[in-house]
């Protein structure tokens, strides 16, 4: 298949544009936001545009607008909604690969902090007391991942140092160069056999709710859930129930809704961490933003087809595996 021409690229604040200068031969770059006209570009002829990283709302409308509009590129590993509002024919990549180190870290920080009673010590601090108590750590764990694409990797890889015993989980059951990695079916058996899950899955209409009441119930007493994925792949209702009644521990980077409402429970309870959504927000974002929107450039200017493809649109039909 020939692939599309691209060649007038947006993207959505100056500061982007200005590290992406020089473009490459024969891409023309403008700036879009999405609320007002491209700047540097009249959007009939806007074929790829880069969506804000974060809180970029509906923006249906201003991307069907963009007759020409071919590809889709966002700033973020996930990708849901954004088919839809870019419309059918249209290709999209995702930034996989950008947020990995950082979402790992988050991962392993969250369960470290609540392992550790660091989160206990901190509120302690700020009383003036002085409270020496035996936590469980995070060595000889049994921790289910689940989740084993590039950020479920990278979290793995971290756990190798810390001694845990590791079970995967995968939409099915497979091996790759670890081992064994279960199909989510096993969720509920295995969950009764662990003491931490940690959730990386990235989010569709088959993870929608998957940590639901049946699995987080079969987890023993006194285990730590911590979700670095997104929101809606946990029941959250249920978490915060199973949370509030202390059987068990939480630590979220993320929820459903977000943010969490004034006065909910989970705010107050004693053994759960929130952080807001923080997960691949670090100063590894820009330069490895900035280093993979490059090579997409390069990729077009060259007649190649971009990475993470995840839409595949004009360079074929159908879906990748995301």
């Amino acid at each position: 298949m020939t692939a599309p021409a691209i060649r007038t690229v947006t993207v959505p604040d100056h500061d982007l544009l200005q590290a992406l200068q020089p473009a490459p031969e024969g891409i023309t770059l403008a700036v879009w936001d999405f609320k007002s006209a491209p700047d540097g570009a009249d959007l009939q002829d806007v074929e790829m545009a880069v969506l804000p990283y974060m809180d970029r709302g509906d923006l249906t409308e201003p991307l069907q607008s963009a007759p020409s509009l071919k590809l889709v590129q966002t700033q973020s590993t996930g990708y849901e909604g954004v088919p839809q509002m870019a419309g059918e024919g249209v290709a999209v990549c995702s930034a996989a690969g950008v947020h990995a180190a950082a979402t790992a870290e988050m991962a392993v920080g969250l369960a470290i902090a609540s392992l550790r009673g660091i989160d206990v010590a901190v509120l302690n601090q700020r009383e003036g007391v002085w409270k020496p108590a035996r936590f469980k750590g995070l060595a000889d764990r049994r921790v289910l991942l689940l989740g084993v694409g590039g950020i479920g990797e990278e979290i793995a890889r971290r756990l190798d140092a810390f001694e845990v015993e590791l079970t995967r989980v995968g939409s099915t059951a497979r091996s790759d160069e670890r081992g064994h990695v279960h199909s989510s079916d096993d969720l509920v058996e295995l969950a009764a056999r662990h003491d931490v899950l940690i959730i990386i899955t990235p989010l569709s209409d088959s993870t929608r709710g998957l940590v639901g009441r049946e699995v987080l119930a079969a987890l023993p007493d006194g285990a730590l859930v911590i979700n670095v994925a997104r929101g809606p792949v946990v029941d959250s209702d249920a978490l915060t129930a199973e949370v509030v009644s202390g059987r068990l521990h939480a630590a979220v980077d993320v929820f459903d809704p977000e943010p969490i409402p004034a006065g909910h429970p989970l705010w107050t309870a004693k053994n759960a961490i929130i952080t807001p959504h923080n997960g691949g927000n670090t100063g590894a974002f820009w330069p490895r933003i900035v280093r993979l929107l490059r090579r997409q450039l390069e990729a077009l200017a060259e007649g190649r087809e971009p990475e993470n493809l995840v839409v595949r649109g004009a360079w074929g039909d159908g879906r990748t595996d995301g």
